[in-house]
C-alpha cells in the first residue's frame, strides 16, 4: 500500500500579514480553508514545501484549530528543489526521492506558500512524479488568488488564460500588453496576469498607457484580506478614476479586449 499526496492549499496573506494585520493576529485560518483540509494537515507526518520556514508557520496556523497528531519538530519538511540556472526545460529534477514517504505507504503533503499547490507553482513538477510512480494524488479545496479574481472581474470565465509575469524592460512590457489585447480580442478570451508587489503601479500604469479605451481591465488585490478589494472597469474610467495599488500586497490583473 502506497501513501496519497495532498496538494494542500495555503492562505493568500503571505507576506503581507506584517502590513495589514500586525495588530489584529493573522486572520483565522477556518475563514479561508475548509475544516477537513485542516484536519488532513493536522494529521501528516512529512511535506514537501517550497520553503520549511512558513511552512512551519502554517503548520503552528493548524495547530490553533486542529491539534497536531505529533509535535511540529517530530514533522519532516523537505522544500521543493531549486532549478539550476542553465538548466533545460525538458529536464526537470528528479523529484522521486521526495516521494520516498508515499512510496513507504505514509500519507504526505505538498504546500505553496500562498494559494493552491501546483497552480502557478514549481509543486507542478511533484505531482507529475507522483503520477508517474502511480501514488495517489488528491487536491484539496482552498482559495486560489487567479481563480478569486477572475470571478470578481465580471470578464469572461469561459475562456481565460494566465499569462505570468509581464516583461519588466518598458518596451518588451508594451509590446507584450499589445499582443495580449490582440489576442484577447481575437479569441474573446481573459488574460490574467500578476506582478511583484512593489511593482503593481507601474504594470496597472503600463496597462492604461498601452490598452485600447474600451478594453476592460480588473485589478484584485489583497484577496481574502479584510483590505482587500476588486474593481472592474473600462480602461477609459480607469484613467478618469485611478486608484491607489499598495506595494506590499498582491495583486491579479485581467483584462478583455
Amino acid at each position: 500500500m502506497t501513501g496519497t499526496v495532498y496538494l494542500m492549499p495555503n492562505t493568500l496573506d503571505f507576506g503581507v500579514v506584517t502590513a495589514h494585520a500586525a495588530t489584529e493576529g493573522l486572520p483565522d485560518l477556518q475563514q479561508v480553508l475548509p475544516l477537513g483540509a485542516i484536519r488532513i494537515a493536522a494529521r501528516l507526518p512529512c511535506w514537501v514545501a517550497e520553503n520549511a520556514k512558513t511552512a512551519r508557520a502554517f503548520l503552528k496556523r493548524v495547530h490553533e484549530v486542529v491539534p497536531l497528531s505529533q509535535p511540529l519538530q517530530a514533522i519532516t519538511i523537505v522544500e521543493l528543489p531549486r532549478p539550476h540556472k542553465g538548466a533545460a526545460p525538458s529536464q526537470p529534477p528528479r523529484l522521486d526521492a521526495l516521494l520516498a514517504p508515499a512510496l513507504a505507504g505514509q500519507d504526505m503533503g505538498l504546500i505553496c506558500e500562498a494559494g493552491l499547490p501546483a497552480v502557478a507553482d514549481p509543486g507542478a513538477a511533484l505531482v507529475q512524479a507522483a503520477h508517474a510512480l502511480k501514488l495517489r494524488v488528491e487536491a484539496l479545496s482552498g482559495p486560489s488568488s487567479l481563480m478569486l479574481a477572475l470571478a470578481a472581474s465580471g470578464l469572461n470565465g469561459q475562456s481565460f488564460a494566465f499569462v505570468g509575469y509581464l516583461p519588466i524592460e518598458a518596451a518588451a512590457r508594451v509590446a507584450r500588453i499589445q499582443a495580449l489585447e490582440s489576442l484577447s480580442r481575437r479569441a474573446q478570451q481573459t488574460q490574467l496576469m500578476i506582478e511583484t508587489p512593489y511593482r503593481n503601479t507601474a504594470l496597472r500604469d503600463a496597462l492604461l498607457s498601452t490598452l485600447n479605451g474600451n478594453t476592460r481591465l480588473a485589478i484584485s488585490c489583497g484577496l481574502t484580506l479584510d483590505t482587500g478589494w476588486s474593481r472592474s472597469d473600462t480602461v477609459t474610467d480607469w484613467k478618469a478614476r485611478p486608484e491607489a495599488l499598495p506595494n506590499d500586497t498582491p495583486a491579479v490583473f485581467s483584462l478583455l479586449a
